[in-house]
């Protein structure tokens, strides 16, 4: 059977696009064609915490077995008063509740938020809505809560009765609010019971989105205590405000160890289970909330035991991550001290290394991590030259196009000869029309005696298409493409082309392809054919602008590159 060298590259570039489709599914918490999937790299794991009774100790996990549980006792210091303290820093701005010392709100003021889509504008108004438009009056806001919301950062001691926790009225002392030519500013918390004085420290650098949060425990009472430290990450179980079916996301409990690696867990799988499965125990590590483009992560101090829960919350829509520390027996009047870091910020690379190991994996690359971090790195360093990522962008095809400039030569010479045997090819079809075996054999032996690859014509598209698919992971986890703007309409590169300008250039290249292919001999075919760029058109108004950049300027290099050789050939052939 004749192999056809076009419908072989429309059929991979058909199926690389079924694949790309499919990991959006799964990324939006949809099923996989291909069958379930599961986040987590390790066999079944499982911590769970069960939920805890009403009121003080509300959302409070429970005890390191071997412990004694947390009663329903009242742990609220009656004196105290309770305030919302408002920390302000250069890139952040935090409202931390007395009540529990609770990150209740955080606002990134470095970075804008991602409102619902409009109705009008993008593609006159028909495509606008399958995509969120960021919302350049308001920052992004990670810790809030709401009526069906929330995401909330909690810590507190565990182990027995009346012990202070993120549900009892702390104290805080007087100091600095503002970072206001300092460094640091530093919001200190005192609460007493049960025997008990425990002081949260956050500190705050100028410039990072780094807390340091340290917990002093002090044994104030006659008798000894084995008190427990938990640092607690809450959500609900929604998608993030703004994000849709076509902007694809992972929103979901993370964490990473040593000896598990990193691990992605499913709101949906704990609602069912009140639980998820995961690395239950280690010394080191982090457990985290991500999202689209940004993330919340506890880190604990570094080589000390915890272990590592998740469950849901008896509050419907309501779902935890954290760890356990035990503390050690404290004799009266001793005090322990426990260092930990709360990471809220967005998923840039550089920023992430910096905070812990195996932190800068929460930036999801999918399953084409091995080559997507390489390309996002070549393309990181040519920004630093040229400072806009939608040239950058346009300077990565040039690269690529000249790394696989031999391959792609080779593709095009081959259909070049195509082209200029096609007379020969249609008398051979002509001859044999009654007889598709001697036709077949017929066009090999022409393929031969011409010197043809009948898949040479494949190559171009086949050595592009991981590079096509990884760019895509790299535009959508990548917060610096996050609004950014290439020139007049295109102000976000990681969203689609809000006039279809890209798209309906890429459709007039792919017809000049077309053009300079060799006509298939079937009609029908042709047909197909001609029709097939509109369709992928039609499919690259939900795509990412930067992406469908990435394509323009890759076939208008094609088409260049193609005619030079098709024409080259011409003359040779007439000569």
């Amino acid at each position: 059977m004749e192999i056809n060298k076009r419908t072989i590259m429309w059929i991979v570039f058909a199926v690389s696009l079924f694949v790309l489709w499919n990991d959006w599914m799964v990324a939006n918490g949809g099923q996989s064609f291909f069958g379930p999937r599961s986040t987590a790299t390790v066999p079944a794991k499982v911590a769970t915490a069960p939920a805890a009774a009403a009121g003080a100790n509300a959302g409070v996990p429970a005890p390191v077995a071997g412990t004694a549980a947390v009663p329903g006792a009242d742990g609220v210091a009656p004196t105290a008063q309770r305030e919302i303290i408002t920390i302000t820093t250069d890139v952040v701005k935090a409202d931390i509740d007395t009540a529990g010392g609770v990150v209740r709100r955080l606002e990134l003021l470095k970075y804008k938020q991602a409102g619902h889509p409009g109705w009008f504008g993008g593609c006159f108004g028909l495509f606008q809505w399958c995509a969120p438009r960021v919302d350049k009056t308001k920052n992004e806001v990670l810790f809030d809560e709401g009526t069906n919301h929330a995401y909330l950062a909690q810590t507190g001691l565990l182990g027995a009765a009346g012990l202070p926790n993120h549900n009892t009225i702390f104290t805080a002392k007087p100091g600095a609010r503002v970072i206001d030519g300092a460094n640091d500013v530093q919001l200190v918390l005192e609460s007493e019971s049960g025997g008990v004085k425990l002081t949260k420290t956050f500190t705050f650098h100028k410039g990072s989105y780094v807390i340091d949060v340290r917990h002093d425990v002090a044994n104030v009472g006659a008798a000894p205590v084995a008190p427990q430290l938990y640092l607690q990450l809450l959500h609900d179980g929604n998608k993030p405000e703004g994000d849709s079916y076509f902007n694809s996301s992972f929103t979901g409990p993370t964490l990473y160890t040593p000896e598990d690696k990193y691990q992605k867990l499913d709101f949906a799988k704990i609602e069912k289970n009140g639980h998820a499965d995961h690395a239950t125990k280690s010394n080191n590590g982090w457990i985290a909330i991500s999202q689209h483009f940004f993330v919340s992560a506890f880190v604990p101090q570094p080589n000390t035991a915890r272990d590592i829960y998740t469950r849901k919350e008896a509050t419907p829509n309501r779902y935890s991550i954290g760890t356990i520390t035990p503390l050690g027996t404290m004799a009266p009047g001793a005090v322990v001290s426990n260092t930990a870091q709360l990471y809220s910020g967005p998923q840039d690379e550089n920023l992430l290394e910096k905070v812990s190991p195996g932190l800068d994996l929460v930036k999801d690359y999918g399953f084409l991590t091995i080559i997507a971090k390489p390309i996002f790195w070549v393309i990181n360093q040519i920004h630093n030259v040229l400072g806009n990522w939608g040239w950058t962008i346009i300077a990565f095809t040039i690269l690529i196009k000249l790394l696989f400039f031999p391959l792609s030569a080779a593709g095009y010479k081959s259909m070049a000869k195509v082209k200029l045997v096609t007379p020969k090819m249609q008398a051979i079809r002509e001859r044999y029309k009654n007889d598709p075996a001697k036709m077949n054999q017929a066009t090999m032996e022409l393929y031969k005696t011409e010197k043809i690859n009948p898949l040479g014509g494949c190559l171009p598209i086949l050595v592009q298409m991981p590079v096509f698919i990884a760019l895509y992971w790299v535009l959508q986890a990548s917060i610096e493409f996050r609004g950014a703007p290439w020139i007049g309409w295109i102000q976000d590169l990681s969203q689609h082309d809000p006039y279809c300008i890209l798209p309906v250039l890429y459709a007039i290249s792919m017809y000049i392809t077309t053009k300079l292919n060799p006509a298939p001999a079937d009609p029908m075919q042709a047909k197909m054919m001609m029709w097939m760029p509109l369709a992928f058109s039609v499919m690259f108004f939900f795509f990412p602008s930067g992406l469908v950049l990435y394509w323009v300027v890759n076939n208008i290099l094609s088409i260049g590159q193609q005619w030079v050789i098709t024409k080259k050939f011409a003359e040779a052939k007439a000569a």
